[in-house]
């Protein structure tokens, strides 16, 4: 457990790659400060004379070395996870299985040890098809090669970071002298632009861990462990990319993949990583579509752009987004989920796009029967994110007032470069051209000036006559101090509205689990009135399709459907931080939205998440609301600024 709390204290610093205090640490990893000092002692030992972590007044950062440090985590020869994968990757060379006294000998471990080592394999194998076989002193595993591949997979991805590929993490699973890791990188390349060649977009964030299963197909038909078979009848587009995995695996790999082996390939490749160029017709694409998998896809979206107030029901988006959902259906018969390398960035950035994603995954889970991981999730906010982003409405500029002397057609060529330079964040809407201008009249959001002002305030921007970059960086700076400004004035209006003094818990309890908090906090609103049983029971359906903890200290739990009587938000206070999906938290705020106010959903989930996801305003809340009117109080003065 230490050295896994060493690994995770690295992961954050690396991560982050701020200044980092040793108590938000611990706070962050479940331990005291002194543990934190130690554990950064013990990942310095790891690389000296490097320096993985560097220590300062302001606290620990991620030093120069923090990389090699994380590369070695989990491969440092006699950890936990290096064994147990040495140990499978030993059982699927075997196929008629190893001695485990051997094995022992071999890792210099007790059969004691591998004997647990052993019962440690039996829980990585659910889900795989395949069973660990014990006769005396033989173990064995019994599968499908298709089941083997799967937890060669798995044991890679296990090797990587955040989701990342990792080709070092590819040879540690296959082996250093693979076939298949020897030539990733050029292999890759090549794929990418044959496939760009005949009009496909290239999914990146898919590609990597599509070739990955090419590498992992080579090493086995280069150890006679080919798939049997193929479609009797693929498709035309199937039969041209197998012809290009054929041709590439010789080419880099020297390895003649078989039918089998190609059609499964060209499979991954379609429902993975391709996706129709955007010259592709919608009756084409249709085309393609199962029609029960597009009307559910429409369905559920119209339902999602009603519920969430959000603009979505678009035809290309529905299109897209079946032909999506259908490549998932494929993906679950298979049990080959995407990787994506963005899930936790999209969930903490933009919590309210990644809520419209778990909505829509729901009710394709109900209507297509389609288990949905949150990096399948994510791979569908990105598809509500591209929507949202291409209907963004011009009402969302700011306004501004250039105010410039008139001396020929000077203040012309100061609007032009305005426009130019900044029209995507404010829209010019007038010129003041008088030395002495009525600067209270000016009403804009901004007031862009060549002069000194009257008086000076923090919509005011002083620039050049002729733009420089440095007034272009000052007025996106005052442009983003004005919408947060905003969004956390609404914000503020909105949280005194739903909070309650008999909603708040301070010092909850780990051992109480997730649940146990939610039914805690939920008691507290169904004395209210606010909710019901019903809701509550929703609120944990909710939590365990997606972990609600958007930021490294905030979960907000609740259910699907804005039911309430009223909207109310109950308040829990963890000091220190409790587990909560694959992390920690130390606020759970368990909201509960009702039907009046759905308007106010965007506003009080968005930018809640956003006060919370700054470090110094979560430990300055945590440590100082001991009650419901410190909390409201420090809450407000952070809003505050």
């Amino acid at each position: 457990m230490t050295r896994a709390r060493q690994d995770r204290l690295l992961g954050l610093l690396a991560r982050d790659g701020d200044w980092v205090t040793a108590a938000t640490l611990a706070d962050a990893l479940g331990v005291t400060p002194r543990s934190v000092r130690s554990y950064v002692t013990a990942v310095n030992a790891r690389v000296a004379p490097g320096v993985a972590i560097e220590s300062g007044p302001q606290g620990y950062r991620a030093g120069a070395d923090a990389a090699a440090a994380l590369r070695a985590a989990g491969t440092d020869a006699g950890t936990p996870r290096d064994r147990l994968h040495t140990l499978v990757r030993a059982l699927l060379d075997a196929p008629d299985g190893i001695d485990t006294f051997e094995f022992a000998d071999r890792l210099h471990v007790s059969p004691a040890t591998l004997d647990a080592d052993l019962a440690r394999v039996r829980g990585l194998l659910g889900g795989t098809e395949l069973t660990l076989e014990r006769s005396a002193s033989q173990a064995r595993l019994r599968g499908t090669e298709m089941a083997q591949r799967r937890l060669l997979s798995r044991l890679a991805h296990d090797e990587m970071d955040a989701g990342s590929f990792d080709i070092a993490a590819l040879r540690r699973t296959l082996g250093e002298d693979s076939v298949g890791a020897a030539a990733f990188g050029p292999f890759k390349a090549d794929l990418v632009a044959e496939l760009g060649a005949l009009g496909y977009f290239v999914n990146e964030f898919g590609i990597a861990d599509v070739v990955m299963h090419i590498a992992i197909a080579a090493d086995r038909v280069a150890q006679d462990r080919g798939l049997e078979g193929a479609d009797a009848d693929p498709r035309p587009a199937q039969q041209e990319i197998a012809a290009i995995i054929g041709r590439l695996a010789e080419r880099h790999l020297g390895v003649e993949l078989g039918s089998g082996d190609l059609h499964h390939l060209a499979t991954l490749v379609l429902t993975r990583v391709v996706a129709p160029g955007a010259e592709t017709p919608a009756d084409h694409a249709r085309s393609r579509l199962d029609p029960e998998v597009e009307a559910a896809v429409r369905d559920v979206v119209e339902t999602a752009s009603a519920e969430f107030l959000v603009d979505i029901a678009h035809e290309d988006f529905v299109l897209r987004l079946a032909l999506h959902v259908q490549n998932l259906q494929h993906r679950a018969r298979e049990q080959a989920w995407s990787r994506n390398p963005l899930t936790r960035s999209l969930k903490s950035t933009y919590p309210m796009i990644f809520e419209v994603a778990v909505f829509i995954a729901s009710r394709l889970q109900e209507r297509l029967g389609i288990p949905l991981p949150d990096d399948e999730i994510a791979y569908i906010a990105m598809h509500v994110g591209g929507r949202l982003e291409r209907s963004r409405r011009a009402d969302q500029l700011l306004t501004a007032t250039i105010v410039c002397p008139g001396y020929y057609d000077l203040h012309e060529l100061l609007r032009s470069s305005v426009d130019r330079s900044l029209g995507q964040a404010i829209e010019v809407v007038g010129v003041e051209t008088r030395v002495d201008p009525d600067w209270s009249t000016i009403d804009t959001d901004l007031v862009l000036t060549t002069i000194e002002p009257a008086v000076p305030g923090d919509r005011i921007v002083r620039i050049q006559p002729f733009l420089t970059d440095s007034d272009i960086e000052r007025v996106q700076a005052a442009a983003g101090r004005i919408r947060r400004t905003r969004r956390l004035a609404r914000l503020r209006t909105e949280l005194e509205r739903y909070f309650a003094p008999s909603a708040f818990v301070r010092g909850l309890d780990a051992a109480a689990g997730e649940e146990g908090v939610i039914r805690l906090l939920g008691d507290a609103l169904i004395a209210q009135g606010v909710i019901d049983d019903d809701y509550v029971a929703r609120t944990i359906d909710r939590e365990h399709l997606s972990s609600t903890a958007f930021t490294d200290a905030l979960a907000v739990p609740h259910a699907l459907g804005m039911t309430a009587t009223r909207t109310s938000i109950a308040i829990g206070i963890a000091d220190p931080s409790i587990p909560w999906g694959e992390g920690r938290v130390q606020v759970v705020a368990l909201v509960a939205f009702s039907e009046t106010d759905r308007e106010a959903f965007q506003t009080v989930f968005e930018q809640f998440v956003e006060v919370f996801s700054e470090r110094d305003s979560v430990q300055r809340i945590v440590r100082r609301a001991t009650d419901f009117g410190g909390f409201l109080d420090e809450l407000v003065a952070v809003i505050d600024g």
